[in-house]
């Protein structure tokens, strides 16, 4: 799969099934539905509402209005040994209310199948209309000719059972979409504003502005997504990230609109409002996922299609085979309308669209956005994961990654000395060191007489000495020689290109820290485990090819792609791929788009504040490399899952077919009409089932 491939995938002309066929039954349905279909994220929630309450009441008119039917029919009174009051024009009954069926619950069928017609591909709503046409019409031939039997309580049984199906569809769509929907009723309808004067004015949320300053209560949701200015807390951001543990946040720290605050107070700058928001940007993917269509939903229409022909020359060789085995007569009629009616494929017009629905609800559960279905259907395929080094396999920032002491000091104390030493420098080193500090949670010592000597490192006064922190250079100036022992560390830290600076007392060396861009801690975990599935993995970077190493050789990476321009990373995907790779590039959505795009499949990680990311096919809510395996085991899970249930459905049709034609009649065995749809409700009951299991797949973290 090539990137034109993903390109031509998701134009508008490769989503006409579902859309074409819900359009042209809009068309009978315009007034009650034109209010459904309002501007904003809102559109696909209730376009599939709307649908889902259309089926569902079709199907339940015409359930009523089948009792009469079933009441009145002569087989059924046979077969149960009852017999119906008669009045004058009670035969007619059955016809009557079959007329009316077809024309409330049957037509639609028709016109959604006018596009497959047209465009000469015919699929589910052509095989459809054929079985309730052919029904229909034969059974009014056999009614007004006393021709055989009539087919009428099997026609609306069809047309009941053609309803409940798409009912359930509609149903399993829009719980899919659904599950992201009630993230928008954790949307609070007002929210507390801070004005200039300090005072809390309780206002509506589309009223906010970005910049504005709002106050969250303990236990409150946030109203829009901003930057914490003032309070500590902790909020429940499962929701969004699927992070089961609650997340700590203070100054500087990001919030996300829809989550629930703790037990702090916070207050929040709002820096986004509306559809700008994290959570109307899922939705959207979302909603883009469910307007995409996977290689296996297309191979499911292509067999809908065959399946019409097949049923049309099944039935032509059953006309044949009977008029030379007996002759022509009402018999032989009935085996070609059965053929034609049992082979309409409803289970395998389920087969993929329920899995699809449970598999991107299931995914956005776990934190994975799927923006286009083909990404994640390919994802079982990969055998190479490229990631970008900064900021996907490590933090994008330095932090202290080992330290050495003299003896005769703590770690604990010379962290928090050298931490408030740097404590007005804005060096990444001096950060570094400071948030080392933060997350041990130290108490920092009072020192005084701050200075910074340029260049070199800086100076302080701690008690009666002169204290100081910096590199080799400041040691030199100070003509001060590290032990033995910190020279050790030294060169161990310099061979994993980890940069080092020195904490000094006087002309003595307290200790050594060496600074690096930090590796995530899940990084290690996620390597392991894509070794494990026996995918390869490569880091691309443009970093020094020293630095590049170090970092691969720590966690295991098999190839390297050291000292990239941003323009030319995409090359090094295809170098890969012209090796025949199926590669999935991993990287953060900006500046690493052209390879995201050119990958076969693209995830962008870390995107629960930027999700409008159009060059990525599956997006990544957390900055976790884990969550990279849980695409795998989900591919492999869903895709399975689809070929179980087009199995399923297919095997109703390799079954049911030559057994309506009556390849076993000599040995007395026909398959009626009625067992055949039977037979059809069966497997359409079995396909959404095997789907339902779905639901239990573990992605582990």
């Amino acid at each position: 799969m090539n990137n034109q491939d993903h390109k031509e995938h998701n134009q508008p002309n490769h989503q006409e099934n579902h859309e074409d066929h819900t359009a042209h039954l809009d068309g009978a349905d315009s007034k009650q539905h034109n209010g459904d279909h309002q501007s904003g994220h809102g559109d696909h929630g209730t376009d599939h509402s709307g649908h889902e309450q259309l089926f569902r009441t079709r199907f339940w008119w015409c359930l009523v209005l089948t009792i009469p039917v079933l009441l009145y029919s002569e087989m059924l009174q046979r077969w149960f040994g009852y017999t119906m009051p008669t009045f004058p024009g009670s035969t007619w009954i059955p016809v009557i209310f079959s007329l009316i069926i077809f024309g409330y619950g049957g037509v639609p069928f028709l016109q959604m199948a006018v596009p497959e017609i047209r465009s000469r591909k015919p699929g589910m709503m052509t095989l459809i209309s054929l079985a309730i046409s052919v029904a229909l019409i034969y059974s009014l031939y056999a009614q007004f000719t006393d021709l055989g039997e009539v087919f009428f309580w099997e026609l609306v049984t069809l047309i009941d059972i053609m309803l409940l199906g798409h009912w359930l569809e509609m149903r399993s769509i829009r719980k899919a979409s659904g599950a992201l929907d009630e993230l928008a009723k954790l949307m609070p309808d007002e929210a507390e504003r801070i004005t200039s004067d300090g005072s809390i004015e309780t206002v509506s949320t589309e009223e906010l502005q970005k910049g504005d300053r709002l106050l969250i209560r303990p236990g409150a949701s946030v109203p829009a997504d901003g930057e914490v200015i003032e309070g500590e807390s902790s909020l429940d951001e499962s929701m969004i990230t699927g992070e089961s543990r609650p997340v700590d946040k203070k100054p500087g720290s990001k919030v996300i609109a829809g989550t629930i605050n703790g037990d702090g107070s916070l207050r929040v700058k709002v820096s986004a409002i509306g559809d700008e928001t994290a959570l109307a940007g899922i939705m959207r993917l979302v909603e883009q996922a469910q307007g995409s269509k996977s290689q296996t939903q297309k191979l499911a229409d292509r067999a809908a299609g065959w399946l019409f022909y097949i049923a049309l020359g099944v039935a032509a060789l059953t006309l044949m085979g009977w008029i030379i085995a007996i002759g022509f007569d009402s018999e032989v009629l009935k085996r070609v309308v059965t053929v034609l009616v049992i082979a309409c494929p409803h289970a395998l017009g389920l087969a993929v669209p329920l899995v699809v629905a449970i598999t991107t609800a299931l995914g956005a559960n776990n934190g994975i956005l799927v923006r286009d279905r083909l990404a994640l259907e390919l994802a079982r395929q990969i055998d190479t994961v490229v990631f970008d080094k900064t900021g996907t396999l490590t933090e994008g920032k330095f932090g202290v990654v080992d330290l050495k002491v003299t003896a005769d000091w703590r770690e604990a104390d010379a962290l928090a000395l050298a931490a408030v030493i740097e404590g007005d420098s804005e060096h990444p080193i001096a950060q570094a060191i400071r948030s080392a500090a933060d997350q041990r949670e130290l108490e920092l010592p009072e020192i005084s007489g701050f200075s910074a000597l340029k260049g070199r490192g800086v100076k302080a006064q701690y008690q009666d000495s002169s204290v100081f922190v910096g590199g080799p250079q400041l040691l030199e100036e100070l003509n001060v020689s590290p032990s033995d022992e910190l020279t050790a560390f030294s060169k161990s830290a310099s061979e994993r290109v980890h940069s080092v600076v020195y904490l000094t007392e006087n002309e003595g060396i307290i200790a050594a820290f060496a600074v690096a861009d930090v590796i995530r801690p899940e990084s290690h975990e996620a390597i392991e485990r894509l070794h494990g599935l026996g995918i390869e993995v490569a880091m691309l970077t443009g970093d020094s090819q020293s630095v590049a190493e170090a970092v691969a050789a720590e966690l295991g990476i098999d190839q390297i792609f050291a000292e990239v321009l941003p323009e030319d990373k995409d090359q090094k995907i295809i170098t890969l791929q012209e090796k025949g790779k199926r590669v999935a590039m991993v990287g953060d959505g900006v500046n690493d788009a052209p390879a995201l795009t050119r990958a076969d499949v693209g995830i962008a990680i870390g995107g629960g504040t930027d999700v409008a990311i159009e060059s990525a096919g599956l997006i990544l809510v957390r900055s976790n490399p884990l969550d990279v395996v849980k695409i795998f085991t989900l591919s492999q899970a869903s895709y399975r899952k689809m070929i179980q249930n087009l199995w399923w459905a297919a095997g109703y049709n390799i079954i049911a077919l030559p057994l309506a034609a009556g390849v076993l009649a000599p040995w007395g065995i026909l398959l009626s009409p009625a067992v055949g749809a039977g037979l059809m409700s069966l497997s359409t009951i079995i396909v959404a089932i095997n789907a339902q299991f779905l639901r239990r797949t573990t992605l582990t973290d």
